[in-house]
């Protein structure tokens, strides 16, 4: 049985899933019937943070057009450009072994593409959330449904695994942003 988190809750996945080492996260949300007359693109992105708090070369940053970290550790399984269907939209995999040793912290950020010209918000998203699975058994470890009235944002840190005492955690983040995002690359690049 999965653990539900609430906002700003963390756990050890450490403890709570011993022997963790391909961790699959699965991000997932629905559209709400809109009038914006464009589709939705919703994007899942990852910085990959060392101790400054910085992407240590922009291949850490890994998105639809780098697919993978350059340790191999973090794989984005492609973008989905309509949300549509139940489960996961997005999916990226960790091999917890495999994170370069440099870097403590890994964020996971959703924005709206060109959400100000096709004026969209997260206001116009229901359903969103983060899950944690073990790859090999496809047992769901942790979820966090955002439940949050997101009425002007068009980005969400939806959560971060980081390292603490050589083990790994997780924070259920749930903070908006009215920002795109470049915001996010400026703030994370050294």
């Amino acid at each position: 049985m999965p653990i539900n988190l609430s906002k700003g809750e963390r756990i050890n996945l450490s403890k709570e899933a011993p022997g963790l080492k391909a961790a699959g996260i699965g991000l997932g949300w629905d559209i709400n019937a809109t009038d914006t007359g464009a589709a939705f693109d919703l994007d899942t992105s990852v910085f990959m943070l060392g101790e400054n708090g910085k992407i240590p070369n922009e291949k850490y940053f890994v998105f639809y057009n780098n697919l993978q970290s350059p340790d191999g550790s973090v794989k984005h399984q492609g973008d989905s450009r309509t949300g549509e269907g139940s489960g996961d939209d997005e999916t990226i995999q960790i091999d917890l072994t495999q994170v370069e040793a440099a870097v403590e912290e890994i964020i996971f950020i959703v924005t709206i593409h060109e959400a100000e010209t096709r004026r969209q918000n997260f206001g116009q998203v229901r359903n969103s959330f983060i899950r944690i699975y073990d790859q090999t058994t496809n047992q769901e470890i942790i979820r966090y449904e955002l439940e949050e009235d997101f009425s002007r944002e068009t980005a969400i840190e939806f959560g971060r695994l980081y390292k603490k005492e050589g083990e790994w955690r997780f924070q259920a983040v749930g903070e908006g942003y009215n920002s795109g995002l470049q915001s996010f690359v400026d703030k994370y690049a050294s």
